[in-house]
This record gives structure tokens, sequence and C-alpha cells, in this order.
């Protein structure tokens, strides 16, 4: 019989492995040989334990083993969690961790009246332009963070009363959105709040289901801008870094949406000599699917190599001058405007910045509060705000003094003083 269950979680076994599994994101690995034995130690009898039916069956099973089994279980995932898409370390962010001034969690305010709102790190998928080296064949990035849903409300409910209303919530983040396990409550959290005007998401569709898009649409959620890079398969896996990428999947998420009343925007990556000539085909695609009923129904991105990006020897990088004329062509030869999109299109509208809480130059001491993403990062708390330290050297609980080197957007980034 079932002796353990968890909330919104399901075991299962690998070999000698049981393998926890929470909002289907956060994974955590234990021995079978491990629980008999913390279950030997205290009861003073053998047990029998293995992963069936998403629970655990435990042999002998009673209400003390279940009630110490589930505590002890419980006790360790803290330093187990990992994120079941690319395998690293997971570390949560809970109450006194600020969610203003580092890119890869929290909420960032560029100076208008969109607020992204990013709740975890890390990505299913592994696209060959990627510009943060993201996905399960990542080779640069060391953990992932997934933020508490109640903190990260909490903390948007602050900067919306800075920003004032109309305000349009951005789900993105360094990878994928809807890994977050969280996603239709921060939807409902967020559409409670008074500022809030519009939520959108930006998304590769993938993880998407019949039921989940229902669950968003009755959340609120407004907009899904859509990365979808290829309408050709072959081409599509290719340029996702995954075989098994699914492209009728997504296109049938993408007309699920639609149906649900939830916006779609087409938002291609283009990289010229690889998928630039399928423009009009997506032209067509969108239309015939129904894209931009309130917003543009394309949004084609110019691919840019990032310093810490992945740079594929089959893209050809063009500047933006000439990637705007490309779009005015287009333009031109199809009749579909616009193309060349403008922050008036979304509703967006210049809003005063959330005051800095350093200036560039200044030195400031603060505390180490967590490791960051990539070899040799780490951040640091101040002021309220977090501080991403490049090359430092110490251990999380440490104080240590901080020269700022960088402010724009309020993304802090320093350097040891």
């Amino acid at each position: 019989m079932t002796c353990v269950r968890l909330p919104n979680s399901t075991f299962s076994q690998e070999g000698d492995d049981i393998i926890l599994t929470w909002r289907g994101t956060i994974t955590a690995s234990f021995s079978r040989g491990e629980m008999e034995e913390v279950l030997r130690e205290r009861f003073r009898r053998e047990f029998r334990v293995r992963a069936e039916g998403g629970g655990l069956e435990v042999e002998p099973c009673n209400f003390r083993v279940e009630n110490y089994l589930k505590i002890w279980i419980q006790s360790r995932l803290g330093e187990r969690m990992r994120n079941r898409y690319t395998g690293r370390r997971l570390l949560y962010i809970g109450e006194g961790v600020p969610l203003l001034g580092y890119n890869a969690f929290g909420l960032i305010d560029r100076g208008t009246n969109l607020i992204q709102v990013r709740g975890i790190s890390g990505c299913n998928l592994s696209c060959v332009f990627c510009s943060v080296d993201e996905g399960p064949y990542s080779r640069t990035r060391r953990l992932d963070y997934v933020v508490d849903v109640d903190v990260l409300v909490e903390w948007f409910r602050k900067v919306a009363r800075i920003k004032g209303p109309g305000l349009e919530a951005h789900l993105d983040g360094q990878g994928e959105p809807l890994l977050y396990p969280f996603t239709v409550e921060l939807v409902q959290e967020l559409r409670d709040i008074p500022e809030v005007r519009v939520i959108s998401m930006q998304s590769n569709a993938t993880l998407l289901n019949d039921r989940l898009v229902e669950e968003l649409a009755e959340a609120g959620l407004d907009r899904v801008n859509v990365s979808v890079h290829s309408l050709d398969p072959d081409k599509a896996k290719m340029l996702m870094g995954r075989k098994d990428y699914d492209l009728n999947h997504v296109v049938d998420m993408m007309e699920a949406l639609l149906n649900a009343g939830i916006d779609v925007l087409v938002a291609p990556v283009i990289l010229f000599g690889v998928n630039d000539d399928e423009a009009e085909d997506f032209i067509g695609f969108a239309r015939r699917i129904g894209a931009g009923r309130r917003w543009p129904p394309l949004g084609f991105q110019n691919y840019v190599p990032y310093k810490f990006g992945r740079k594929p020897a089959i893209a050809r990088p063009v500047p933006f001058k000439e990637f705007y004329a490309w779009l005015r062509g287009l333009e031109e030869r199809t009749g579909v405007r616009p193309l060349i999109l403008k922050p008036k299109h979304f509703g967006m509208e210049r809003r005063d910045f959330i005051p800095l809480a350093f200036r560039r130059g200044e030195i400031v001491k603060g505390e180490v509060v967590l490791p960051g993403r990539i070899e040799g990062e780490m951040l640091v708390k101040a002021r309220d705000r977090l501080i991403e330290v490049i090359g430092a050297k110490a251990e999380v609980g440490e104080k240590i003094r901080v020269r700022i080197v960088r402010t724009r957007h309020g993304i802090y980034i320093g350097v040891p003083a």
C-alpha cells in the first residue's frame, strides 16, 4: 500500500534512487537504502521502501513511520533541490534576499511602465544562438534559482506603488518562464494588483498543455510572445538545440492560447542565411492562426552575438540598420504592418526609474547572500538591493567591500574593493 505522499509531488524510481518531483520542475534524489537505513535506526526493525504509483510504499507502514519519513524527506529538500530540466542545483529564494538589482531573478525596471518578472532561471531548450548560454547543455551556468511566489508578489506590490497605474507585468527570464512552479498562482496574484493592466509572458510554449492554458486564461494572462524560429520541423530542432523539440505541439498550443482568449505574438529570432527565407511563411502562419488580436501578431528579432552567449557558425550577424531595412522591405512586399515594432504598439510609455541605491564608483559594504550563476560571481546584499560581484573570493555570510562599476537599469555590478 502507498504509505507516503506529499502535496504537489510524485515519487519515481531510477535503479536504487528514488526521485521526488515537486510541481513538475523541482527534483530531489534519495537513495532507497538511505531511507531504509534511517527507518531501521529509528524504529529498530527492517523496512522495504520503493516508489510506486507516484507515492512511496513502505513495508511495514503505520502512522508513525509515515510521519517520520515525511519530516525526514522535507528537512533535506533544501540541500538536494535540482532543476529537473537543466540538472543543476536549485536555490530557493525566500525572504531576506532583495529582488531588485540582479538580472537572473526578481524584478527589472527599465524606465517604462513594463516590469520584467523573473521567478526562475534555467531552460528546457538549448537554442544554438542563446544570448545567455542557457539550457541543459550550458557550459557556463552552474546553478539555478527559484523565487517564493509570495515574496515575488510582495516585491512587485512595492514596485507598483512607486511606478503607478497602467503597468504591464511581463514574465520572462534567463530561460523559460514556464519552468516556474507557481506560474498560475503568480498570474492570479498579479491580476489582483490594482496598478497592473496587462500580464504578458515570453515562452517557447513547449511546456504548455491544454489544462495549463485554461488555468492561465482563468488566472488572467493576456498575451504570450512565443519563441518559434522555424516552421520546418527539422530546422526548428536544430535551432532549438533539442532533437525532441515538437513543433506540432508548439503550434497546437499557440492555437489553444488563442482559443482560450490569450493573445499570441509570434516572435522568431532571425539568423540571416538560416531562417530569413521563412519570413513570409511566418507572416502567413500568424495570419492563419489569428495571432495579434490586441497587439501586433509578429515580433521579428535580430540575432545578436553576446559575450557569454552562444555564437553559431551558421549565423551571419547583421547591423540593426540593415535589419530594419529588411523589415521595411518585408512590410512593402506583404502589406503587413507594423513589423518594425515600437513601444507605443504595446502601450508602453516612459516612467521614472525606481531611484538608484548606488552610484557608479561608490564603495559599499555588504553581505554575501548567494553564489552567482557563473564561476567567480557572488551576490551581495546592501541597502535592500542585490549586487552581482565579479571576482569575489568569499563565502556566503561574509561581509565584503564592493566597488560599484555598473548601475544601468538598476542592475548593479561590482568588483571587490
